[in-house]
């Protein structure tokens, strides 16, 4: 039995989730959560509520709540979905927890102790009307490069180019629309990246098995240009994490709170400390997953998120930890995805546009979005969510593959032998041929598992699938039962116990599935199928099942036309 922490990139809290973000980090680290802890291992899975920054400011300002009420809203809605599409995190927490005010002010005081802040002087934009200083995204105005009106003052969302707030063409206040702006002076922390850039790139140069995706991606903030910068980690805003040198004040950054991108990825380390305190456990319990020198030196660390969050998660938290000085946990593999596009175009939480987490549930049970997502991971490149390739895909592999062999077996031993397992009949060379064909088939699936290949692992999980379609209709018990009862009895009985497999090696990615097969098969026997043999004799004969509900409906044309048009435009 091996250790894993495995961490999901934090949502933002600014509204619900669309199926992009989903897929690009939550819904696969669950499926390697899912199989790590089937095979026996200890698995710690952490996410939370990505809370602080000026998104979270906007959106509460938008509902009339104060920005606190609203992250606590939302955080229980984020739970809620993540519980609905069967989301394992051992615990989901939120950045604005007081663990994380209190990591983030330790790091912080590390790293200045060590030499990794600079104070530094700089023009920011003040809104007199609203008193305050204007962190980029509070600016709007027109992107001098498409003309897009409600262009951003770190960047335009229509062509996605890169601007500061002067770039802009009538800038305005996104808190209050007032043209009353002066750029004046302001004082801010700075993590000095620059001076870590040789550790982190020999550190990153050891990693020869990250994915091409995350090292190219890395290599490109180290190395472009003019390489890696300093980056600012302190912001002119009310909600965030005080700025304070570890438990003291930090003189001239009264007022200030950190940057949400350097507070966030410690909240990973604070949402641990979370899961003790709410499970009644110990500091200890917590840190020997994250302090080598506390136990977690046996610890496999995997990461996942999408390609937009990796330069956060090779450089800047891999910053911190390092500056500290202090025997960390760092990331041993991170998984990074492209991006799911939305029938010819882009999900947009924005602009609405989509299939959001709470609608999805809202049309079809949540096995249905996990089994096509994972199996259309966008791994090697981006993937196109249409609802044409989803309805095919949902009918084929689950309802025609898995669903079709679960009924048919278990009405046809109802009706000829009743709700019990068959006894009688001993295997032939057929049912040599599968076994040796599942064996081989199942060691191929554990290899893209333990591998994190997704859309791999989906193909060798449906094959697994289809090898007993193939010998249910070789077989063809039906037509067996009229010659030779007991060898119809033997087939049957190996086509239940195939259904308890299936259930185990399906559970990772269709868990709802995969538990309402095994409670039709009248067993809680989880256990993974180190012998196929063995395992296609768990349920012995005489054992009572029932014939579950139809385990997957087809999408019909005009199901699929509907949720076409309903999706097409903005979110209601």
């Amino acid at each position: 039995m091996a250790r894993h922490l495995i961490t999901s990139a934090l949502p933002y809290i600014n509204g619900i989730k669309h199926l992009g973000n989903l897929v690009g980090s939550q819904l696969p680290a669950d499926l390697y959560a899912r199989y790590l802890r089937a095979r026996g291992h200890e698995v710690m899975f952490i996410c939370a509520t990505d809370e602080h920054g000026t998104p979270a400011e906007l959106a509460a300002a938008k509902t009339g709540e104060p920005v606190a009420d609203y992250c606590a809203r939302m955080h229980g809605e984020q739970s809620a979905l993540a519980r609905g599409f069967g989301l394992s995190f051992d615990h989901y927490g939120r950045s604005s927890s007081d663990r994380n005010r209190v990591l983030t002010q330790h790091f912080a005081g590390r790293l200045a102790d060590a030499g990794y802040i600079a104070e530094v002087s700089e023009k920011q934009v003040y809104s007199v009307d609203d008193g305050r200083f204007l962190p980029d995204r509070y600016i709007e105005g027109t992107c001098p490069n498409c003309g897009y009106d409600k262009a951003r003052g770190d960047q335009c969302e229509n062509c996605t180019k890169q601007l500061d707030p002067t770039d802009l063409i009538d800038p305005r206040s996104a808190i209050s629309g007032s043209t009353n702006l002066e750029v004046r002076e302001t004082k801010h922390l700075y993590l000095r990246q620059s001076a870590l850039k040789d550790r982190i790139s020999a550190w990153i140069d050891s990693k020869t098995d990250w994915p091409i995706l995350t090292t190219s991606i890395a290599r490109k903030w180290l190395n472009d240009g003019e390489g890696l910068q300093d980056r600012g980690i302190t912001r002119d805003l009310h909600w965030g994490v005080p700025v304070r040198r570890g438990d003291q004040p930090w003189p001239g950054m009264e007022g200030k709170v950190f940057y949400v991108w350097f507070d966030a990825p410690i909240e990973y380390i604070a949402a641990t400390a979370e899961w003790a305190d709410a499970n009644g456990k110990t500091d200890a319990d917590w840190r020997r997953w994250w302090r080598r020198d506390e136990g977690a030196e046996d610890v496999t660390y995997t990461q996942f998120m999408g390609k937009d969050n990796v330069p956060f998660h090779t450089l800047s938290f891999p910053a911190t930890l390092i500056g500290s000085g202090e025997p960390w946990r760092m990331v041993d593999y991170i998984k990074s995805f492209n991006y799911l596009t939305y029938d010819g175009g882009q999900f947009s939480t924005s602009q609405g546009r989509g299939v959001f987490m709470d609608h999805a549930l809202e049309i079809l049970p949540a096995d249905y979005w996990r089994w096509w997502l994972l199996s259309h991971a966008p791994e090697s490149g981006d993937s196109e969510f249409t609802w044409e390739n989803f309805q095919q895909s949902v009918n084929k592999d689950l309802a025609d593959v898995l669903g079709n062999f679960v009924s048919r077996i278990t009405k046809f031993c109802r009706s000829k032998f009743g709700e019990t397992v068959p006894e009688g009949g001993s295997y032939g060379p057929e049912e040599a041929q599968l076994i040796e064909a599942l064996t081989t088939r199942i060691r191929a699936y554990e290899a893209t598992m333990q591998g994190i290949e997704v859309r791999k692992s989906a193909a060798e999980l449906r094959a697994i699938w289809v090898l007993g379609n193939e010998y249910l209709q070789s077989a063809a018990p039906w037509s067996t039962f009229k010659t030779d009862p007991d060898r119809a009895a033997m087939q049957v009985r190996l086509g239940l116990n195939l259904i308890r497999l299936y259930a185990v090696l399906s559970a990772p990615f269709i868990p709802f599935a995969a538990r309402a097969m095994l409670e039709a098969m009248g067993t809680a026997d989880d256990r993974w199928p180190d012998d196929v043999a063995a395992a296609l004799a768990a349920l012995p004969a005489g054992h009572a099942f029932t014939v579950p509900d139809v385990l997957f409906a087809k999408i019909t044309d005009e199901q699929r036309a509907e949720w076409e048009e309903r999706f097409k435009g903005v979110r209601q």
